[in-house]
């Protein structure tokens, strides 16, 4: 596993959160200055210098409950609402969109150009706010210095690490299933033919070389795929074209967006049972989470601007089916992290969650805190 992956993985499901925040505020009409305020907050404090700092420190990915915590907190960070129907929705297209680009990425480093797409497309949404650009190319740079050097290997490590994250989800997306590179079942088609990777020949030829390097023989054969050279490698610089179409916003046509749960999914869902044995992984989980959690700077509404609530369904009605028919072992609330022994953790946590501001009644519970995660989504 590598330590060097959650930036990457942050990075493009921040991405993707913000290119279906986009297409549904369009798709319901909220007005353009509120719209730009929703993306501009949200992009403020997806970088914020402090919470940058600690995503780059090297570390193990955190759970998927643990991480989903974090993009409920960045997805509220606005005068925006989403109920847990839309939210579930939302991580959902997030992390199967950023499954299939991992998935067709030529090259283990050509995450580097997807998380790039990510953030281009970024910049497109505050062009006209260039505090939050300055914070996005510190971003851009600190991605360089990181991951510039990095060895094929180590990519590769990365690559792996991102699709055992993504294992065993099979989420079906509408889009993905009338484009075809989608089955019935979750689970994605991977193509046989297109552009290769940078630096590697159309295959249909085998070559044999004596001991002193010197070829013998030519062995020709059908590789039964339509395969182009690739014309160029993307650029890793500030600005440039990045060839690989992966990782830019396939919302910028209105299309409508639903998810299903396939049947192989449900089934996993149905045999997957939170332990009650303690996790020893889980304190320092918690640890890491409260610093990450810690360093996002959440921006109080200043005057008396109303909020309003976003739906990711095209009704109400589609959204409160949603709720009533997700398997109950996929909701993202049923984590159980005891920390009551650990007195600083329990200090830090509530400066952090002090600095939180609640505009929900609290749900009544008996735990006193106990659940941290649960606690966290009262916020």
């Amino acid at each position: 596993m590598s330590v060097r992956t959650l930036p990457l993985l942050f990075l493009n499901l921040g991405g993707e959160m913000l290119y279906i925040l986009d297409q549904r505020l369009r798709a319901q009409n909220i007005p353009g200055d509120k719209a730009r305020k929703v993306l501009n907050d949200i992009i403020s404090t997806m970088f914020n210098r402090k919470f940058m700092e600690e995503l780059f420190k090297p570390q193990e990915l955190y759970s998927k409950k643990a991480l989903r915590t974090v993009y409920d907190r960045l997805a509220h960070a606005s005068i925006m609402r989403l109920n847990q129907a839309s939210m579930d929705k939302l991580y959902d297209l997030m992390t199967m969109a950023f499954k299939y680009q991992v998935l067709l990425c030529p090259r283990p480093k050509d995450v580097l150009l997807v998380t790039f797409n990510h953030l281009d497309a970024i910049k497109g949404f505050i062009r006209d706010s260039p505090t939050i650009l300055h914070q996005v190319d510190e971003t851009f740079q600190q991605l360089t210095e990181i991951y510039g050097g990095l060895s094929a290997g180590e990519f590769q490590l990365i690559r792996q690490t991102l699709l055992i994250f993504f294992q065993d989800l099979h989420i079906r997306v509408s889009i993905f299933l009338k484009d075809k590179v989608q089955n019935s079942n979750g689970r994605f088609v991977l193509p046989v033919s297109g552009p290769l990777p940078w630096g590697t020949k159309v295959p249909g030829l085998i070559r044999t070389f004596n001991n002193k390097g010197e070829e013998v023989r030519k062995v020709e054969f059908k590789h039964g795929g339509s395969y182009v050279a690739a014309p160029k490698e993307g650029s890793f610089e500030l600005y440039g074209d990045r060839v690989l179409k992966l990782g830019t916003n396939m919302y910028s046509v209105n299309r409508p967006v639903e998810t299903h749960m396939s049947g192989a999914s449900e089934n996993l869902a149905a045999q997957t049972q939170e332990s009650i044995a303690p996790n020893p992984l889980a304190k320092e989980e918690l640890n890491l989470l409260a610093r990450l959690i810690g360093g996002m700077e959440i921006k109080k509404p200043s005057g008396p601007e109303p909020g309003f609530r976003l739906n990711l369904f095209t009704t109400d009605e589609e959204e409160e089916q949603a709720a009533l028919t997700r398997p109950e072992e996929l909701f993202y609330e049923v984590i159980n992290i005891q920390a009551t022994q650990d007195q600083q953790t329990n200090e830090e946590l509530a400066r952090i969650m002090g600095e939180f501001e609640i505009l929900d009644q609290p749900r009544q519970s008996a735990s006193k805190g106990d659940d941290l995660l649960a606690m966290m989504d009262e916020l």
